[in-house]
């Protein structure tokens, strides 16, 4: 009987991960149903993440993965048949070929891959409070700024946009005299002290955190053009799933900025994409590495988000797969949504070591012939305990396998590879040039020297005509800028709204009463944006 080849060992049903005393397959089906691979520093999560990554690509679907040390990035080239390669593939039965996938670079920086942007607006409030590490009262003074931008047709794109409202809704504590100019910004800090107190002192803090973020470099994930996340979900020429890494070295440098963007990616996702039920193979797979991050010191109300979107984005053909050290890492709550397993070695030097091992063996559904709790411990570099769902979603027994040699390049690729295959990638010239466009900023430059509409809209021949000069700027504003994005900006966002009269002052009349609360311990985090998505993105069409 021949011997299969590596890229034949897959099915068009089934994924090849590993073997043992059993063979380990990762069904397609159920790949949307969420995985987790952990394991110790050096025992191998890498070389597995790769190998599901490969796996997911022959298949035809996109991957996007986060690249912490460069590893992952050898996906692009041609693996080497190194001899404990080809002795790894002999003991499955394979007969190694080498292989390599279509790759794209991303980079927030701009640096060693193509430039991933976001706007303010669609990073919404409650992410961007995370971002800057906000309290309860500092989230609600920029919630009420976030409010304000969207009643007075303020698009905000970049972080001089942000510095300019927040600089807006300022109280004027200057004496008024006889002589006194007139405060053209009245009607904004009028209609931001109507939904709560906002005080210089609270804006002063935001303003500082800001620079800290754009210290950081976090400047640069603000602007346009804006990340499309369809770009992410392509196949090749050869009807493969593009593979999508995000390099992250630098990145990770900054843990927050790290973990709130790629919650704010998945996010997206779940806002853009349409319920797709139960499909053969998922849409795309995304690899959330050093996952940990993302949870540590999250408040509850995000939490509770994750939660929500990691149960509900599987409906969406998503398949999320949290890469970390220790299952403990994860909230039992978010655990008990990653059916898909790969536990390599532990190691329990210390009481809470134990605890994390104990707490691991416990996550996998009991097998007879194996004591889990002492195999974590005694796994060598490339092996694994695994379980995987089957049939109606019912998790394999756990058995201890040898993950199946990567075929790609096992390492980093060299900056002269990288930019080779930049030069030929998809998309590029789409996001390398970024775009300053006219948004909060320079309207706000305009309202200030006089030269725009009053931002309470009146002209004089009252408020019937007050609404209908308002919502003609928005208008001229939305026609007069350069949107390419195929969702709606905030200005597009408020003249829906107006369209929708009752649905309008129902959500204005209860966030404005939550609004009023921002000044106590609780009132900033009770709301989270009624009139945003599940992390923060703004209603779609």
């Amino acid at each position: 009987m021949a011997t299969p080849d590596n890229k034949t060992a897959d099915t068009n049903e089934k994924i090849f991960i590993g073997k043992g005393e059993q063979t380990a397959w990762l069904t397609l089906a159920l790949a949307n149903r969420h995985g987790l691979v952990t394991g110790a520093t050096g025992t191998g999560k890498t070389v597995s993440l790769q190998v599901m990554a490969e796996g997911f690509a022959r298949a035809g679907v996109p991957v996007f993965a986060a690249d912490i040390k460069g590893d992952l990035s050898g996906i692009s080239e041609v693996g080497e048949a190194k001899d404990f390669i080809l002795k790894r593939a002999g003991e499955m039965g394979l007969n190694f070929q080498p292989d390599q996938f279509s790759t794209v670079f991303w980079d927030v920086f701009g640096e060693q891959g193509h430039p991933v942007r976001a706007t303010v607006t669609e990073m919404g409030p409650l992410l961007l409070s995370r971002m800057l590490d906000l309290n309860d009262v500092q989230e609600g003074v920029l919630n009420v700024a976030f409010r304000v931008a969207d009643e007075n047709g303020l698009t905000l794109i970049d972080m001089k946009d942000l510095r300019a409202l927040l600089d807006a809704i300022v109280p004027n504590t200057s004496k008024k005299g006889p002589d006194a100019e007139e405060d053209l910004l009245a009607p904004i800090r009028k209609a931001a002290q109507g939904f709560g107190n906002v005080s210089k002192a609270t804006v002063g803090t935001i303003q500082r955190q800001l620079l800290v973020l754009e210290n950081q470099g976090g400047a640069k994930f603000f602007g346009e053009p804006a990340l499309s996340l369809k770009d992410f979900m392509k196949t090749d020429s050869d009807g493969r799933g593009m593979v999508n890494i995000l390099v992250a070295d630098k990145l990770m440098q900054s843990p927050r900025l790290y973990a709130t963007f790629l919650l704010w990616m998945l996010s997206e996702l779940f806002e853009e994409l349409p319920e797709a039920g139960d499909l053969p193979k998922p849409k795309l797979v995304f690899f959330f590495d050093e996952a940990h991050l993302l949870f540590t010191d999250a408040p509850k109300a995000l939490m509770d988000k994750i939660e929500q979107v990691v149960r509900l984005i599987r409906s969406k053909g998503v398949g999320v797969y949290f890469v970390t050290q220790n299952p403990i890492d994860v909230p039992d709550k978010v655990l008990a949504q990653l059916g898909n397993r790969v536990q390599h070695a532990l190691r329990a030097f210390t009481p809470r070591d134990q605890k994390a091992v104990a707490a691991a063996a416990q996550t996998f559904r009991p097998n007879p012939k194996l004591d889990t709790a002492r195999v974590i411990m005694e796994l060598g570099k490339g092996e694994a305990l695994v379980s995987f769902l089957e049939g109606g979603g019912t998790p394999t027994m756990v058995e201890r396998v040898m993950i199946r040699p990567p075929t790609g390049r096992i390492g980093p690729i060299t900056p002269e590879e990288r930019k080779a295959l930049m030069n030929k990638s998809p998309v590029k010239g789409k996001y390398d040039t970024a775009v300053d466009a006219e948004s909060a900023y320079e309207m706000l430059l305009k309202r200030v020297a006089g030269t725009a509409a009053p931002a309470d809209g009146s002209d004089g021949g009252g408020g019937g005509g007050g609404i209908l000069g308002q919502v003609g700027a928005i208008v001229g504003t939305i026609f007069g800028t350069n949107n390419k994005r195929g969702r709606l900006s905030t200005g597009q966002v408020i003249a829906r709204d107006v369209t929708r009269s009752v649905t309008n002052k129902v959500i204005g009349g209860v966030v404005a009463d939550l609004g009023k609360s921002v000044g106590g311990s609780l009132g900033s985090s009770v709301g989270r944006a009624l009139v945003r998505g599940a992390l923060g993105g703004l209603l779609r069409r």
